[in-house]
């Protein structure tokens, strides 16, 4: 069935083929009429045809000796016959084949009206596909499979021996191959602009390296002619030969080529596998691909060939039982010499500059790190002490990214390896249980080794990367700044990760002043690192990615130095200290990152305090109301960032000055609200319920922080101060509307209210916020939107009113207020007269201050008091009391129609006069 599909197509295709080709010759008869026509007349074309155009020299060249013969009147069809002049696509094909860049790549000129060629070049692209390129390419496919076929017939039929169908199989390749190599040096041109895909000598050669592969297989594994060695030999001899064939045939002839090498590894079975004969056999199919692949800059081929490299070490790591230590290096050797030797080999400055790595790089980098991981953590390569050939392997890597600057991608993964390898030594002592193995472990099983020669590895990477990287950030500086930032980064995150895992494995958690000591150093030489890098910079002193990396290193070299060496109380209140440096050193630098180093002092204290807000712990916290740890803890990081903003502002002014405002805003209402919780609870702050007083005086903090934020901003005006103003104002009003007026009110929760008349809770929670959210209000206006002063006004008002009508109550009930013991009638018109007075004084207030808001909030009581008295006083009130409740209100409301018309007529007659 096979075998007609290819018969079939095989006709279609000549059949198009001839059919076409005849039309092609007349339009080309054509053309030779025409362009001998013009050289008799001694006439230029005013438009050269596209085919001139694209090719000036070739037509030059061949105009010269067509004019002499077409002058010659006796001889006009040899002129008909001769070729015309040669386009770009069809010039001759060097021995460097169809691939090979042009030596002179003239510029095509764009027609500036269709000709007849250029009409007869649009025609189908199905019909030009299917005459020149699928044609050729099922014939290759044809001629591949017939032989396979040739075999398996003769041995159906019994016709040869297996010796003689193996010999005229081995002839048909070697004669495809030897075709190819014929059609090639005959001076074959490819036929058709754009089918160089379908390059006839390379598909006869490909044709015959796969009847020879599969030929040579036969031969070993289906009859047993020859042995493992010598099949093994000529399996990969074919292979390189057809790689090396490539040069003058293309690439796709050497991926096949190399694919075939790839497997002959699995193709020829062994008794008793030798690694060394493997991976000998592999670094010689590397390195020849390697040359080939650099010789045509074929990049795709140079990955696959370090691909199939890398796949054949980890599987024999990975499946070998006893795996040669000498071999894995030995191909891990080859593969790094391949790559900085052959392939990155004679590129200059201009490529260096033109890209930042060289993508196939990225291949070799992943697999020979993960050999390099298995060497360390693997549980048989760990005990048997391979872990230092695994580093030696890694710093490797880093060599040669250092020596080849396109090879960047091995020191990502050379990087990523070490941290990975310096996780998994971390004890899970504080994570999840003790486990034997003193390692970090999945199902019982370590990850890493943890010893002294880890720490000893550990040690010597960390300075690899130290040096080459800062060596390297510095080299870069000047022009390729995500290659100088690259090496900063790894410079600085292997040896703190090395640091904090043989910390969190071999030194003491609770206080280490080795440790402390060593991060100390780090902090210095990443700061020194930073600098140096700093003043190679173009322009200098700029302070770009890579000095960022080496200074925001320092800054967790820093926060390590203070964990290891000082207390958990101690740690929060130097780490807010700390943010000074930065801001600072801002009066000498003025690189961007210092800035938000003091940013990551905020964040790291905010971390602290939020998984242990006693800063020292519940333990050790004195119940001294005060003066104790949270003084400090909450107190000194606010005046910290309150300095640092300020120095901010005075150097930088940018979004971390914004940041430290908020921070020390933050830190400042924290310290209050954390030493009123610890006095109100008797010196625990982590449990209990809150009580109304507890939420006054939070509600005061919130609005005291609005006041004061509003003062800052207007000697020095922030976006962060005047929106955070607003929102300590909107949360001190959400705190009284919900906490105040709702859940906490003495009347619903029957809460004792105290045994001093005046100043007891109805003062602390209503009366003091009453007059500073009236303050706030007084103290915003014109300073704030108009709806924020307002709003504070409501309020206050509406807390005066509270304050009020809960005192009157407690003068009748008591310390406790409850609505449970229900109301007497004096009490009830007390309420009334009250409210009367309070709205008067509204009024009063709202007329001496020119407060729209109080007026109405005036207006607004004085109704609410009308209606208890026609609808409330007039049911429940008797005698004497409801006389006196109507006679109250009429006097008060006639007392305030006479006092707005006074006010209305005085303010005519001011507008007359």
């Amino acid at each position: 069935m096979f075998e007609s599909l290819i018969g079939l197509v095989a006709i279609i295709a000549l059949f198009v083929i001839v059919s076409r080709q005849q039309s092609r010759i007349g339009l080309i008869e054509r053309e030779l009429g025409a362009l001998r026509s013009l050289v008799l007349s001694g006439v230029v074309p005013s438009k050269a045809r596209p085919s001139e155009q694209a090719s000036p020299d070739s037509a030059r060249a061949d105009v010269a000796p067509a004019a002499a013969d077409i002058s010659s009147p006796a001889i006009s069809e040899p002129v008909v016959a001769q070729a015309p002049p040669a386009t770009e696509a069809e010039a001759p094909i060097d021995e460097a084949g169809p691939w090979a860049p042009s030596k002179t790549a003239p510029k095509a000129a764009e027609p500036s009206a269709p000709t007849a060629p250029a009409r007869a070049a649009r025609q189908s692209d199905v019909e030009t596909a299917l005459g020149t390129r699928w044609a050729v390419w099922v014939g290759g496919i044809a001629l591949a499979l017939g032989g396979l076929f040739l075999i398996r017939y003769t041995i159906e039929a019994g016709i040869f021996g297996p010796g003689v169908r193996l010999t005229m199989a081995a002839v048909l390749g070697l004669v495809l191959v030897a075709g190819g190599e014929f059609i090639r040096r005959t001076g074959f041109r490819v036929p058709v602009q754009g089918v160089a895909g379908a390059y006839i000598p390379a598909i006869l050669t490909a044709a015959g390296a796969f009847i020879l592969f599969g030929t040579v297989y036969a031969a070993h594994g289906i009859y047993g002619f020859i042995g493992p060695a010598f099949a093994f030999t000529l399996l990969g001899a074919i292979g390189v030969a057809t790689i090396a064939a490539a040069l003058v045939h293309g690439q796709a002839l050497a991926g096949i080529g190399l694919v075939g090498a790839m497997v002959t590894p699995v193709l020829v079975a062994s008794q008793a596998p030798n690694p060394w004969a493997l991976f000998g056999y592999l670094a010689i199919v590397l390195a020849a691909t390697g040359i080939i692949a650099r010789m045509r800059d074929w990049k795709a081929l140079m990955a696959a060939a370090f691909f199939g490299t890398g796949a054949w070490t980890i599987l024999y790591m990975t499946d070998a039982p006893e795996a040669n230590l000498s071999a894995i290096l030995f191909i891990d050797a080859v593969t790094l010499a391949v790559l900085a030797l052959v392939w990155l080999a004679r590129r200059g400055d201009e490529a260096v500059q033109a890209s930042v790595f060289d993508w196939p790089s990225i291949v070799p980098g992943l697999f020979v790190a993960f050999s390099a991981l298995g060497l360390s953590v693997d549980p048989v390569f760990a005990a048997a002490g391979y872990a230092l050939p695994g580093a030696v392997v890694i710093a490797a890597m880093v060599a040669v990214a250092l020596y080849r600057p396109l090879a960047l991608p091995l020191l990502y993964a050379a990087g990523l390896v070490t941290v990975l390898i310096y996780l998994g030594i971390i004890p899970p002592t504080s994570i999840v249980s003790d486990l034997s193995g003193g390692a970090l472990g999945v199902d019982g099983l370590p990850v890493a080794m943890s010893n002294a020669l880890t720490m000893r590895i550990g040690i010597a990477l960390g300075l690899v990367f130290i040096g080459t990287g800062f060596w390297a950030a510095r080299r870069f500086a000047g022009g390729k700044k995500i290659r100088a930032a690259s090496w900063a980064a790894w410079g600085v995150i292997v040896p703190l990760v090395i640091l904090l895992a043989l910390w969190f494995t071999f030194g003491n958690l609770d206080r280490d002043f080795v440790y402390g000591a060593v991060a100390a150093l780090l902090v210095v030489v990443f700061a020194a690192g930073g600098e140096w890098i700093a003043r190679a910079e173009v322009p200098p002193l700029t302070g770009r990615v890579a000095v960022s990396f080496a200074l925001g290193g320092a800054a967790v070299a820093g926060l390590l130095m203070l964990h290891m060496a000082f207390d958990s109380g101690w740690t929060t209140i130097l780490l807010g200290a700390a943010a000074i440096v930065p801001a600072l050193a801002t009066r000498w630098r003025s690189y961007p990152v210092l800035g938000w180093i003091s940013v990551g002092a905020v964040i790291a204290v905010l971390g602290r305090v939020a998984f242990d807000p006693t800063i020292v712990g519940a333990e050790f916290l004195s119940k001294t109301p005060v003066f104790n740890w949270l003084l400090p803890g909450y107190g000194v990081p606010a005046l910290a960032f309150g300095f640092a903003a300020w120095q901010l502002a005075r150097m930088t002014n940018g979004r971390p000055r914004l940041a430290m405002e908020a921070a020390a805003a933050l830190f400042a209402l924290l310290t209050l609200a954390m030493l009123v919780r610890h006095a109100m609870h008797g010196g625990v702050i982590d449990t209990g319920a809150m009580t109304l007083a507890e939420q006054a005086i939070y509600t005061l903090i919130a609005i005291g922080a609005g006041a004061i934020l509003v003062a800052i901003d207007m000697r020095s005006p922030s976006s962060v101060l005047r929106y955070g103003s607003m929102a300590a104002g909107v949360i001190s009003v959400a705190f009284i509307v919900v906490r105040h007026f709702a859940v906490l009110n003495p009347l619903f929760t029957d809460e004792s209210t105290g045994r001093i008349p005046v100043f007891n809770l109805l003062f602390l929670a209503y009366l003091l916020p009453a007059v500073a959210a009236g303050g706030l209000a007084l103290y915003a206006r014109n300073k704030r939107p108009k709806w924020y002063a307002q709003m504070l006004a409501v309020v206050a008002a509406v807390l005066a009113l509270a304050y009020a009508t809960l005192s009157v109550r407690r003068l009748f009930k008591g310390e406790f207020i409850g609505l449970w013991s229900g109301l007497g009638q004096l009490e009830t018109y007390t309420y009334s007269a009250l409210w009367l007075i309070i709205g008067v004084a509204l009024l009063t207030a709202g007329v001496w201050l020119k407060s729209q808001v109080l007026r109405i909030a005036s207006a607004a009581l004085i109704a609410i008091a009308v209606l208890k008295v026609f609808i409330f006083d007039m049911s429940e009130l008797e005698g004497v009391l409801r006389a006196l409740s109507f006679i109250g209100l009429g006097a008060v409301l006639i007392g305030i129609g006479l006092f707005y018309q006074r006010l209305l007529t005085r303010a005519a007659k001011s507008e007359v006069g």
